[in-house]
């Protein structure tokens, strides 16, 4: 109190830093990034990123259509500059029930200037068409969520201060409590900076779920202040009492979320860390924001708070705690009787490791787009399959038996790129075949394999039998380039073009398919992205790839391989999250409490809410996102308790006063406030996320959130109170 000025200077400096370094926060998109590091997908994706050009593509339906419209489309497009190439026949894979699948390959990456000007000139040639563009050219989708995010947090905090104006005792209090809580959410995106990178998931919901978690501690204190005014002289006596007793209750209530946050990070899917160690932040720059700049604030606008002190909005209930009383035990029966069934429909829940499987209330225009066009044509699931390179035949000889696999498309590599019918640009030819090829002397194709030798550290051109010595294609194609850039070689102006446009192909060839160690090699499926059929199938493709190199490293990489090591640290991550956070809360509940069984029926109260939660989406056949239960179950356990914990303390503090069911009815009456105040807040919060996103894995914390707060609101308001 005596040194709120410089508290509040200090403050200041903290916000205008924060607000600097917001932009200079780190956002990662890739999910698939925070895979555990030492699994196959997660070391293949970082080969493929350091290694590998992936050039962009493009799937664009074309629906009510004939054939000949679309295929002159096609032909349209494909003479475009930047477009390398279209793939569409009068096959079912591109031609069905009047709608076309025009599949477009381009020269440049999905974020290249001059291959988003390509995809905006297509847009423009199929602007007359029934057309559904399925693609991340030019896709910025950490903007579309953030817009979405934007929304969300504007109508959230309108409804929200509707709440608090609702459940305030003073209007102005609202404002301060505005302040407070904008103060906590900066200083916390700003430190996100510390952290070198964060989550596009954790950016876009820390901040509303901050909100949600933590403006409890604001209203708390501010209570306690009002409660402490009338009992001392001066405004800066009643801060400080407030203040001292405010702060065993604020961080007693913030130990149980933390807990849950804490249980959290441990998930073995770094994710869980990133997000939890986000909001635990967030939990402590709020902490902070009140235990040392609110007290400022309250004795700077102590007069507007007295001035616009009002009579409570919130409805007596003890009417309600009455009727708790009479009926007893019923709805103790109802809770026994759904808590089997719960629990049995949770554990036959259908998790989702992708969000092909998921129904979001909303969809961004592209994922409707590619939506529609999986509805109309078959299931087309890509893999990249990384060997050590340099070794042509094993390359040609596992491509050979992929092919054959059932399920297989197509593959596509180095080593079954054909140039002639029967022979592949990794063939190894010898100077006389290479002098046919070209159609040049073969005395030149003996000297020009002599340099090649002489290069490589290979004299059998020069000392031994010049004839039998073979080079893949691949290779002295690209040395004798080099060879006629550099001036050792001339050749006529058509076989001069003929090399440069070979060599052209081959260079976008390798950036895409070889490095320096690795080849990559494309599988091409009919089998959707998730599922056991698909998973077994990634197993056979690595054991067909690791019988050719038993001795080096194998990766097998895609949307489907994310997925199947999504799966299987869900099934560790799972048993982690549910058994730390209900060990670590209950740790705390025993010194909160000091008894052994009060704890236990909490947890028990609370572990009910979750399986009640968690097993409606097996009632409605909905799959869940994997990340929506990790999450919300540990923020469920770790938050959601606490109005649990509200309502068992205020009842040991009556029930030596007066008979237990007068302690029951003024419990509900003063616990009511602060659980409906707080609950609102969670459940707008979740409902906003769910309703007003599309990335799959946010809507479905947001859905699994305000879905569970209510599912505890009620156990709380209406089975734990006859519990008692």
């Amino acid at each position: 109190m005596d040194k709120r000025v410089i508290i509040m200077i200090a403050f200041l400096a903290a916000c205008v830093y924060c607000a600097l370094s917001i932009s200079r926060v780190h956002v990662n998109n890739d999910i698939t990034s925070f895979l555990p590091p030492d699994t196959d997908t997660r070391r293949g994706l970082t080969i493929m990123e350091n290694e590998f050009t992936t050039y962009a593509s493009a799937n664009v339906m074309l629906a009510n259509t004939t054939y000949e419209r679309a295929s002159a489309a096609a032909e349209k497009i494909e003479t475009l500059e930047h477009v390398t190439g279209v793939t569409f026949d009068n096959s079912p894979a591109h031609f069905v029930d009047s709608a076309a699948l025009l599949t477009i390959s381009f020269d440049g990456t999905s974020d290249d200037e001059n291959v988003i000007a390509a995809m905006n000139e297509i847009r423009s040639l199929t602007a007359g068409f029934d057309t559904y563009t399925s693609s991340d050219i030019g896709a910025d989708l950490l903007g579309e969520i953030a817009q979405q995010m934007v929304g969300v947090v504007a109508l959230a905090a309108v409804v929200i201060m509707t709440v608090l104006l609702f459940t305030s005792r003073s209007y102005f209090e609202v404002v301060i409590f505005l302040i407070v809580f904008s103060v906590a959410a900066l200083l916390n995106m700003g430190t996100n900076f510390w952290l070198g990178e964060i989550s596009s998931i954790t950016n876009s919901i820390a901040v509303i779920l901050q909100l949600a978690l933590a403006i409890d501690y604001a209203i708390i204190f501010s209570h306690r202040y009002q409660d402490e005014i009338d009992r001392f002289p001066t405004e800066r006596e009643a801060l400080i009492e407030a203040l001292s007793k405010s702060i065993v209750e604020i961080s007693s209530s913030s130990l149980t979320t933390i807990s849950g946050l804490v249980a959290l990070m441990l998930m073995q899917f770094r994710l869980g860390y990133d997000l939890g160690l986000v909001l635990s932040k967030g939990i402590l720059c709020s902490l902070i924001t009140v235990f040392l700049l609110m007290p400022g604030l309250i004795a700077s606008f102590f007069r507007p708070l007295r001035r616009t002190t009002h009579k409570s909005h919130v409805p007596d209930i003890t009417g309600w705690g009455r009727f708790l009383m009479k009926t007893r035990f019923g709805f103790v029966a109802v809770f026994v009787i759904i808590l089997p069934l719960a629990i049995w429909c949770s554990s036959r829940t259908e998790y989702a490791f992708n969000d092909a499987g998921i129904d979001e209330l909303k969809y961004s225009e592209s994922r409707a787009a590619a939506r529609k066009i999986t509805g109309t044509f078959a299931n087309d699931t890509t893999i990249a399959v990384l060997v050590p390179s340099g070794n042509y035949e094993a390359e040609k000889q596992f491509l050979r038996d992929a092919a054959e696999l059932d399920n297989v498309k197509t593959v596509t590599g180095l080593a079954n790129i054909e140039i002639e019918d029967g022979k592949v640009l990794t063939d190894s030819y010898t100077p006389r075949m290479f002098s046919m090829l070209l159609n040049i002397d073969f005395e030149e194709a003996e000297m020009l394999y002599a340099a090649y030798g002489v290069e490589n550290g290979q004299y059998q051109p020069i000392f031994g039998n010049a004839e039998t010595y073979s080079v893949p294609l691949i290779d002295m194609f690209t040395f004798l380039y080099g060879e006629m850039q550099d001036g050792y070689v001339s050749l006529d102006a058509d076989m001069t073009q003929t090399l440069e446009d070979a060599y052209s192909q081959i260079t976008n060839a390798k950036k895409q398919l070889q490095s320096d160690d690795y080849s990559r090699m494309l599988v091409y499926l009919n089998l959707p992205v998730g599922g056991d059929e698909t998973y077994n199938f990634l197993d056979q493709i690595r054991a067909v790839a690791r019988s050719y190199y038993p001795d080096g490293d194998v990766y097998v990489v895609g949307d489907s391989s994310s997925e199947q090591d999504f799966k299987a640290s869900f099934s560790r991550d799972n048993v982690v999250v549910s058994v730390l956070s209900i060990l670590i809360v209950l740790v705390v509940l025993l010194f909160t409490f000091k008894s052994a069984g009060i704890p236990v029926l909490l947890i028990l109260v609370i572990q009910g809410s979750i399986w009640i939660n968690y097993g409606i989406p097996t009632i409605t056949n909905s799959p869940l996102f994997f990340l929506s239960y990790l999450v919300v179950s540990s923020i469920q356990m770790g938050a959601n308790i606490d109005y649990a914990i509200v309502t068992t303390s205020r009842f040991m503090e009556f029930k030596d006063k007066m008979p237990k069911k007068d302690a029951i009815i003024e419990t509900m009456n003063l616990a009511f406030p602060t659980i409906i105040t707080s609950g609102l807040m969670m459940v707008i919060a979740g409902i906003l996320i769910g309703q007003m996103t599309s990335n799959a894995a946010i809507a479905g914390i947001g859905d699994s959130l305000g879905r569970g707060t209510i599912i505890t609101i009620i156990i709380v308001m209406f089975i734990l109170p006859q519990i008692l």
